[in-house]
Protein backbone atom coordinates (compact mmCIF):
# COMPACT_ATOMS: atom_id res chain seq x y z
CA UNK A 1 0.00 0.00 0.00
CA UNK A 2 1.59 3.30 -1.06
CA UNK A 3 -0.14 5.12 1.79
CA UNK A 4 2.05 3.20 4.22
CA UNK A 5 4.66 5.82 3.29
CA UNK A 6 2.58 8.41 5.12
CA UNK A 7 2.71 6.41 8.34
CA UNK A 8 6.33 7.38 8.86
CA UNK A 9 5.76 11.07 8.06
CA UNK A 10 5.92 13.38 11.04
CA UNK A 11 4.63 16.67 9.64
CA UNK A 12 1.09 17.59 10.79
CA UNK A 13 0.07 18.16 7.16
CA UNK A 14 1.01 14.69 5.87
CA UNK A 15 -2.63 13.59 5.96
CA UNK A 16 -3.76 16.51 3.82
CA UNK A 17 -3.53 15.87 0.08
CA UNK A 18 -3.70 18.20 -2.91
CA UNK A 19 -6.47 17.58 -5.43
CA UNK A 20 -5.99 19.01 -8.93
CA UNK A 21 -9.63 19.17 -10.07
CA UNK A 22 -9.77 22.97 -9.79
CA UNK A 23 -6.53 23.77 -11.63
CA UNK A 24 -6.22 21.10 -14.33
CA UNK A 25 -8.90 22.66 -16.56
CA UNK A 26 -10.34 26.16 -17.07
CA UNK A 27 -13.93 25.31 -16.05
CA UNK A 28 -15.23 23.72 -12.86
CA UNK A 29 -18.24 23.98 -10.53
CA UNK A 30 -16.37 25.50 -7.57
CA UNK A 31 -17.70 28.86 -6.41
CA UNK A 32 -15.43 31.88 -6.70
CA UNK A 33 -13.35 30.76 -9.68
CA UNK A 34 -13.32 34.21 -11.28
CA UNK A 35 -11.60 35.59 -8.21
CA UNK A 36 -9.33 32.57 -7.80
CA UNK A 37 -8.10 32.18 -11.37
CA UNK A 38 -8.59 35.56 -13.01
CA UNK A 39 -9.04 35.99 -16.76
CA UNK A 40 -6.01 34.00 -17.97
CA UNK A 41 -6.92 30.33 -17.97
CA UNK A 42 -4.69 29.26 -20.82
CA UNK A 43 -2.80 25.99 -20.66
CA UNK A 44 0.49 27.64 -19.75
CA UNK A 45 -1.10 29.74 -17.01
CA UNK A 46 -2.75 26.75 -15.35
CA UNK A 47 0.36 24.63 -15.75
CA UNK A 48 2.37 27.29 -13.94
CA UNK A 49 -0.30 27.63 -11.26
CA UNK A 50 -0.40 23.86 -10.73
CA UNK A 51 3.38 23.66 -10.41
CA UNK A 52 3.43 26.54 -7.91
CA UNK A 53 0.76 24.81 -5.83
CA UNK A 54 2.64 21.52 -5.95
CA UNK A 55 5.87 23.21 -4.89
CA UNK A 56 4.15 24.95 -1.98
CA UNK A 57 2.26 21.84 -0.92
CA UNK A 58 5.37 19.67 -0.95
CA UNK A 59 7.38 22.25 0.97
CA UNK A 60 4.68 22.29 3.65
CA UNK A 61 4.51 18.53 4.11
CA UNK A 62 1.77 17.42 1.70
CA UNK A 63 2.62 14.00 0.31
CA UNK A 64 -0.47 12.86 -1.63
CA UNK A 65 -1.55 14.34 -5.00
CA UNK A 66 -4.85 13.44 -6.65
CA UNK A 67 -5.53 13.78 -10.39
CA UNK A 68 -7.95 12.25 -12.91
CA UNK A 69 -8.26 11.70 -16.64
CA UNK A 70 -11.24 14.08 -16.66
CA UNK A 71 -9.44 16.90 -14.84
CA UNK A 72 -8.31 18.45 -18.11
CA UNK A 73 -4.51 18.31 -18.22
CA UNK A 74 -3.98 17.53 -14.55
CA UNK A 75 -2.02 14.34 -15.20
CA UNK A 76 0.14 16.15 -17.76
CA UNK A 77 0.84 19.04 -15.38
CA UNK A 78 1.67 16.64 -12.56
CA UNK A 79 3.90 14.52 -14.81
CA UNK A 80 5.84 17.60 -15.92
CA UNK A 81 6.34 18.61 -12.28
CA UNK A 82 7.57 15.15 -11.29
CA UNK A 83 9.96 14.89 -14.23
CA UNK A 84 11.52 18.23 -13.31
CA UNK A 85 12.07 17.02 -9.74
CA UNK A 86 13.48 13.49 -10.02
CA UNK A 87 14.79 13.57 -6.45
CA UNK A 88 11.25 13.72 -5.04
CA UNK A 89 10.44 10.09 -4.36
CA UNK A 90 8.08 10.27 -1.38
CA UNK A 91 4.99 11.64 -3.14
CA UNK A 92 2.02 9.26 -3.40
CA UNK A 93 0.35 9.79 -6.79
CA UNK A 94 -3.28 8.91 -7.41
CA UNK A 95 -5.40 9.30 -10.51
CA UNK A 96 -8.83 8.18 -11.71
CA UNK A 97 -10.44 6.77 -14.82
CA UNK A 98 -14.09 6.53 -15.87
CA UNK A 99 -14.83 10.07 -17.04
CA UNK A 100 -13.54 11.49 -20.33
CA UNK A 101 -12.82 15.22 -20.48
CA UNK A 102 -14.80 16.68 -23.39
CA UNK A 103 -14.78 20.47 -22.86
CA UNK A 104 -11.80 21.11 -25.19
CA UNK A 105 -10.36 23.70 -22.80
CA UNK A 106 -13.51 25.85 -22.73
CA UNK A 107 -15.75 26.92 -19.84
CA UNK A 108 -19.07 26.82 -21.72
CA UNK A 109 -19.12 23.33 -23.23
CA UNK A 110 -22.47 21.53 -23.29
CA UNK A 111 -20.80 18.52 -21.63
CA UNK A 112 -17.53 18.90 -19.71
CA UNK A 113 -17.05 15.19 -19.07
CA UNK A 114 -18.70 11.93 -20.09
CA UNK A 115 -18.91 8.95 -17.75
CA UNK A 116 -18.30 5.36 -18.81
CA UNK A 117 -17.11 2.50 -16.61
CA UNK A 118 -16.72 -0.07 -19.37
CA UNK A 119 -13.61 -2.14 -20.05
CA UNK A 120 -12.88 -0.28 -23.32
CA UNK A 121 -12.76 3.05 -21.51
CA UNK A 122 -10.58 1.55 -18.79
CA UNK A 123 -8.11 0.13 -21.31
CA UNK A 124 -7.90 3.42 -23.22
CA UNK A 125 -7.54 5.64 -20.19
CA UNK A 126 -5.09 3.33 -18.44
CA UNK A 127 -2.83 3.61 -21.48
CA UNK A 128 -3.21 7.40 -21.50
CA UNK A 129 -2.32 7.62 -17.82
CA UNK A 130 0.66 5.31 -18.31
CA UNK A 131 2.00 7.49 -21.11
CA UNK A 132 2.03 10.51 -18.79
CA UNK A 133 2.73 9.16 -15.30
CA UNK A 134 4.49 5.88 -16.08
CA UNK A 135 5.69 4.09 -12.97
CA UNK A 136 5.01 7.13 -10.77
CA UNK A 137 1.34 6.13 -10.54
CA UNK A 138 0.63 4.54 -7.16
CA UNK A 139 -3.17 4.51 -7.06
CA UNK A 140 -5.74 4.14 -9.85
CA UNK A 141 -9.35 4.73 -8.90
CA UNK A 142 -12.69 4.18 -10.64
CA UNK A 143 -14.18 7.65 -10.85
CA UNK A 144 -17.56 8.27 -9.16
CA UNK A 145 -18.99 4.83 -8.54
CA UNK A 146 -22.72 4.79 -7.79
CA UNK A 147 -24.80 1.77 -6.74
CA UNK A 148 -25.91 1.20 -10.35
CA UNK A 149 -22.40 1.38 -11.80
CA UNK A 150 -21.47 -1.61 -13.99
CA UNK A 151 -18.01 -1.40 -12.43
CA UNK A 152 -19.44 -3.14 -9.38
CA UNK A 153 -20.50 -6.25 -11.30
CA UNK A 154 -18.27 -6.47 -14.40
CA UNK A 155 -16.12 -9.54 -13.82
CA UNK A 156 -13.95 -8.85 -16.88
CA UNK A 157 -13.16 -5.40 -15.52
CA UNK A 158 -12.46 -6.83 -12.08
CA UNK A 159 -9.96 -9.28 -13.59
CA UNK A 160 -8.21 -6.46 -15.46
CA UNK A 161 -8.00 -4.37 -12.30
CA UNK A 162 -6.67 -7.34 -10.33
CA UNK A 163 -3.93 -7.78 -12.92
CA UNK A 164 -3.03 -4.12 -12.46
CA UNK A 165 -2.88 -4.66 -8.71
CA UNK A 166 -0.58 -7.64 -9.23
CA UNK A 167 1.77 -5.30 -11.12
CA UNK A 168 1.96 -3.05 -8.06
CA UNK A 169 -0.66 -0.35 -8.63
CA UNK A 170 -3.18 0.01 -5.81
CA UNK A 171 -6.80 -0.14 -6.99
CA UNK A 172 -9.46 2.11 -5.49
CA UNK A 173 -12.73 3.82 -6.26
CA UNK A 174 -14.42 7.14 -5.63
CA UNK A 175 -18.11 7.76 -4.97
CA UNK A 176 -20.64 10.50 -5.53
CA UNK A 177 -24.35 11.11 -5.12
CA UNK A 178 -26.85 10.67 -2.28
CA UNK A 179 -26.34 6.88 -2.12
CA UNK A 180 -22.58 6.93 -1.47
CA UNK A 181 -22.95 4.58 1.49
CA UNK A 182 -24.66 1.95 -0.68
CA UNK A 183 -21.92 2.22 -3.31
CA UNK A 184 -19.18 1.88 -0.69
CA UNK A 185 -20.73 -1.22 0.85
CA UNK A 186 -21.27 -2.81 -2.57
CA UNK A 187 -17.64 -2.16 -3.50
CA UNK A 188 -16.40 -3.68 -0.24
CA UNK A 189 -18.03 -6.94 -1.31
CA UNK A 190 -16.15 -7.13 -4.64
CA UNK A 191 -13.50 -9.85 -4.62
CA UNK A 192 -11.24 -11.52 -7.17
CA UNK A 193 -10.08 -15.05 -6.35
CA UNK A 194 -11.37 -14.55 -2.82
CA UNK A 195 -9.39 -11.35 -2.20
CA UNK A 196 -10.87 -7.85 -1.86
CA UNK A 197 -10.26 -5.86 -5.05
CA UNK A 198 -10.33 -2.34 -3.67
CA UNK A 199 -7.79 -0.96 -1.20
CA UNK A 200 -8.88 2.70 -1.11
CA UNK A 201 -12.13 4.65 -1.22
CA UNK A 202 -12.49 8.35 -1.99
CA UNK A 203 -15.81 9.93 -0.99
CA UNK A 204 -17.46 13.28 -0.45
CA UNK A 205 -17.76 14.16 3.22
CA UNK A 206 -18.04 17.62 4.72
CA UNK A 207 -20.00 19.65 7.27
CA UNK A 208 -23.00 19.70 4.92
CA UNK A 209 -22.85 16.09 3.67
CA UNK A 210 -22.11 13.53 6.38
CA UNK A 211 -24.19 10.57 5.21
CA UNK A 212 -21.26 8.39 4.08
CA UNK A 213 -19.60 8.39 7.51
CA UNK A 214 -20.82 4.98 8.77
CA UNK A 215 -19.87 3.24 5.51
CA UNK A 216 -16.48 4.97 5.47
CA UNK A 217 -15.88 3.73 9.01
CA UNK A 218 -16.70 0.22 7.79
CA UNK A 219 -14.27 0.63 4.89
CA UNK A 220 -11.55 1.79 7.27
CA UNK A 221 -12.20 -1.17 9.55
CA UNK A 222 -11.92 -3.46 6.51
CA UNK A 223 -8.42 -2.13 5.87
CA UNK A 224 -9.08 0.43 3.14
CA UNK A 225 -7.45 3.86 3.15
CA UNK A 226 -10.19 6.50 3.15
CA UNK A 227 -9.60 9.65 1.09
CA UNK A 228 -12.05 12.50 1.62
CA UNK A 229 -12.87 14.85 -1.27
CA UNK A 230 -14.95 18.02 -1.51
CA UNK A 231 -14.34 18.92 2.12
CA UNK A 232 -15.19 22.52 1.21
CA UNK A 233 -18.44 21.51 -0.54
CA UNK A 234 -17.28 23.11 -3.81
CA UNK A 235 -16.80 26.45 -2.10
CA UNK A 236 -20.03 26.51 -0.11
CA UNK A 237 -17.98 26.38 3.11
CA UNK A 238 -15.45 29.03 2.06
CA UNK A 239 -15.39 32.35 3.88
CA UNK A 240 -17.62 34.29 1.49
CA UNK A 241 -20.31 31.60 1.35
CA UNK A 242 -20.01 29.90 4.76
CA UNK A 243 -23.07 29.46 6.99
CA UNK A 244 -23.22 31.47 10.20
CA UNK A 245 -22.38 28.58 12.54
CA UNK A 246 -19.15 27.91 10.68
CA UNK A 247 -18.24 31.59 10.61
CA UNK A 248 -18.77 31.82 14.36
CA UNK A 249 -16.62 28.80 15.17
CA UNK A 250 -13.91 30.01 12.80
CA UNK A 251 -13.85 33.37 14.57
CA UNK A 252 -13.44 31.57 17.90
CA UNK A 253 -10.42 29.68 16.57
CA UNK A 254 -8.91 32.79 14.91
CA UNK A 255 -8.54 30.75 11.72
CA UNK A 256 -10.43 30.58 8.43
CA UNK A 257 -13.72 28.82 7.74
CA UNK A 258 -11.82 26.52 5.40
CA UNK A 259 -9.38 25.42 8.10
CA UNK A 260 -12.26 24.64 10.47
CA UNK A 261 -14.21 22.80 7.76
CA UNK A 262 -11.24 20.59 6.93
CA UNK A 263 -10.31 20.10 10.59
CA UNK A 264 -13.78 18.71 11.17
CA UNK A 265 -12.93 15.95 8.69
CA UNK A 266 -9.37 15.34 9.86
CA UNK A 267 -10.62 14.49 13.33
CA UNK A 268 -12.68 11.56 12.01
CA UNK A 269 -10.84 8.37 13.05
CA UNK A 270 -11.48 6.77 9.67
CA UNK A 271 -10.12 9.66 7.56
CA UNK A 272 -6.73 8.73 6.10
CA UNK A 273 -6.20 11.62 3.69
CA UNK A 274 -8.27 14.80 3.37
CA UNK A 275 -7.95 16.64 0.07
CA UNK A 276 -7.38 20.34 -0.32
CA UNK A 277 -8.82 21.58 -3.60
CA UNK A 278 -6.96 24.89 -3.36
CA UNK A 279 -6.64 26.98 -6.50
CA UNK A 280 -4.33 29.61 -5.00
CA UNK A 281 -1.27 29.58 -2.76
CA UNK A 282 -3.19 31.61 -0.17
CA UNK A 283 -6.02 29.06 -0.11
CA UNK A 284 -3.53 26.22 0.27
CA UNK A 285 -1.79 27.88 3.19
CA UNK A 286 -5.11 28.53 4.89
CA UNK A 287 -6.32 24.96 4.23
CA UNK A 288 -3.18 23.52 5.81
CA UNK A 289 -3.94 25.30 9.08
CA UNK A 290 -6.62 22.60 9.49
CA UNK A 291 -3.92 20.35 10.92
CA UNK A 292 -3.64 22.53 14.04
CA UNK A 293 -7.31 23.40 14.66
CA UNK A 294 -8.60 22.08 17.99
CA UNK A 295 -12.40 21.94 18.21
CA UNK A 296 -14.19 21.46 21.54
CA UNK A 297 -17.43 19.56 22.08
CA UNK A 298 -19.61 22.67 22.05
CA UNK A 299 -18.15 23.77 18.72
CA UNK A 300 -18.60 20.30 17.26
CA UNK A 301 -22.23 20.28 18.38
CA UNK A 302 -22.90 23.58 16.67
CA UNK A 303 -21.18 22.48 13.47
CA UNK A 304 -23.23 19.27 13.44
CA UNK A 305 -26.37 21.35 12.85
CA UNK A 306 -25.11 22.21 9.36
CA UNK A 307 -25.67 18.73 7.91
CA UNK A 308 -28.22 18.63 5.10
CA UNK A 309 -30.41 15.82 3.84
CA UNK A 310 -28.23 14.00 1.26
CA UNK A 311 -30.58 14.32 -1.68
CA UNK A 312 -30.98 18.05 -1.08
CA UNK A 313 -27.19 18.45 -0.87
CA UNK A 314 -26.58 16.61 -4.14
CA UNK A 315 -29.37 18.48 -5.91
CA UNK A 316 -27.70 21.73 -4.86
CA UNK A 317 -24.35 20.46 -6.06
CA UNK A 318 -25.86 19.39 -9.37
CA UNK A 319 -27.22 22.89 -9.90
CA UNK A 320 -23.84 24.61 -9.52
CA UNK A 321 -22.80 26.10 -12.87
CA UNK A 322 -19.47 25.39 -14.55
CA UNK A 323 -17.46 28.62 -14.28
Amino acid sequence: MPFARLASATTPTCHIGLGLAAVGRPGYINLGRDEDLGPDRGVDALRTRTHELLDAAYAQGVRYVDAARSYGRSEEFLADWLKARPDIADIVVGSKWGYTYTADWTTDAEHHEIKDHGVATYARQRAETAELLGDRLDLYQIHSVTPDSPALTDKELHAMLAEEAARGVTIGFSTSGPAQADAIRAALAVTVDGEPLFRTVQSTYNALETSAAPALAEAHDAGLTVIVKEGMANGRLAESHAPDALRTVAAETSLGCDAVALALILRQPWAGVVLSGAATIHQLASNLHAAVVDLDEDQLTRLATLAEEPRAYWEKRGSLPWH
